[in-house]
């Protein structure tokens, strides 16, 4: 979270002292309209250089993975970003219209000023021409940019809704593109301000016509057929095996790819529940009945449908070199680590740790549990099952009673949110450096 905090800080923190360095009159203005003329520009900026770069990481770029720490967390910054966006054009909108309704309702009075100096340069002269259409068309925009956000932000908005709304977005940031590059001051263009935000809209706009296209990720799709069915009804998970015959570049226990059943409905990330082996080519996902989605899945999947599979994405990998593990998995949060316990079985050379894996589950399947026991001694884990209602709620303290190590351990959590945080916190409190060795999957992509 930290790196999410500071890129998003560090961004917002870049672009306003590059404006400064293009304004350097800024802190002079002393007439309402001069102001209002600065801050519509600089708020310009701020939503658009924002926008933009949500625009980018909408296309699952592989390469900030690492110094992120996950495609998880890209989304997070990119939901983060979006909302600073809503909030910069929101203020845009309103230091552009709120003066205009102060002088029609009387309260201010319009400054007199001259005819416009007809500019020299042939391509300043023909932007100025588009003014009129731009401020036209940039205001609808920001309507719809508006409703499109709040529809984003709005959980209860189904995935299938969300998926076909969200994507209008990219129409809508190509109409403010327009908008932005006809009616940002000219001389900004010039300087590195200038420079900065003609690259990113550049790159954004591309990212947007890939958006619209479809096209996102298209070389890290891979099609699949659906192998096998088999369903838990005591936890309410659907296991489902998927035979890759083109192949697939592998993945690392823990990982997530995206999986697309129904073009209608869009890919769907589902954290991958097998390791990867090129002589079977085949992945498992174990899907909970949680969402408008998930719960139809059962009815609707059968063996032979044909699937597309996207990624591997993530990096809750288990890497590290701490003498001790703790894993912890709330609900369907156990699917990284049954991929985890798969591979440790199958490798000749096992990691020298010590692992307690502690999974904790409202529901109870008894030959869902039989797996993961197996699973787990195959593997050479310590497991710890514990049911809600039987064995009470796990808690920090809970766990350092039964890992006397822990102090030498790092901790894996993939579960809830909220219980991700009060344990973070809670070791935390304890002395563990979190920073370094906590690991959570934020789960979340909306």
């Amino acid at each position: 979270m930290k790196t999410i905090k500071l890129f998003l800080w560090g961004t917002l923190g870049l672009l306003t002292i590059l404006w400064i360095i293009a304004e350097p009159g800024v802190f002079q203005e002393n007439g309402l309209f001069g102001v209002r003329a600065q801050l519509v520009q600089y708020s310009g900026i701020i939503a658009m250089g924002c926008m933009g770069m949500a625009m980018i990481l909408a296309l699952r770029p592989r390469w900030p993975e690492t110094w992120f720490g996950g495609l998880d967390k890209m989304y997070r910054l990119h939901k983060w970003l979006g909302i600073a966006a809503l909030a910069g054009a929101i203020v845009h909108w309103l230091w552009a219209q709120g003066p205009k309704w102060a002088v029609g309702w009387g309260w201010l009075a319009r400054p007199q000023r001259g005819p416009r100096a007809i500019p020299e340069n042939a391509l300043e002269q023909s932007l100025r021409s588009l003014r009129g259409t731009a401020e036209w068309l940039g205001e609808w925009a920001f309507y719809a940019v508006v409703l499109l956000i709040g529809l984003a932000l709005f959980k209860r908005l189904p995935y299938r809704l969300f998926f076909k709304t969200h994507r209008l977005l990219a129409i809508a940031y190509l109409v403010l593109v327009f908008h932005a590059v006809v009616l940002t001051k000219f001389a900004y263009w010039s300087s590195p301000i200038g420079w900065v935000m003609a690259l990113l809209l550049a790159a954004s706009a591309w990212a947007a016509a890939v958006v619209l296209l479809g096209r996102i990720a298209a070389g890290r799709r891979v099609p699949g057929t659906i192998s096998a069915l088999h369903y838990f009804p005591g936890v309410h998970a659907l296991e489902v095996a998927v035979e890759l015959p083109q192949g697939w570049p592998g993945h690392k226990a823990g990982q997530f790819a995206f999986a697309t059943s129904d073009t209608a409905e869009g890919a769907h990330p589902y954290t991958i529940a097998s390791a990867w082996n090129d002589t079977d080519r085949r992945i498992t996902f174990v899907v909970k009945e949680l969402g408008d989605h998930t719960q139809w899945l059962r009815e609707r999947l059968k063996v032979g449908q044909a699937v597309t599979v996207e990624g591997p994405y993530g990096c809750f990998t288990f890497d590290d070199s701490c003498p001790h593990q703790i894993w912890v998995g709330g609900g369907i949060g156990v699917t990284p680590f049954i991929a985890r316990m798969k591979f440790l079985a199958a490798s000749p050379e096992r990691p020298r740790q010590t692992i307690h894996f502690f999974h904790t589950t409202s529901d109870y399947d008894e030959e869902a549990i039989a797996k993961l026991t197996a699973d787990a001694a195959a593997a050479g884990v310590r497991l710890h099952v514990l049911v809600d209602s039987r064995d009470g709620r796990l808690d920090g303290e809970r766990i350092r009673a039964m890992v006397p190590e822990w102090r030498d351990s790092s901790l894996w959590f993939c579960g809830p949110a909220g219980f991700g945080q009060a344990l973070r916190q809670d070791f935390a409190a304890r002395g563990l450096p979190v920073d370094q060795r906590f690991h959570q999957e934020l789960f979340a992509m909306r």
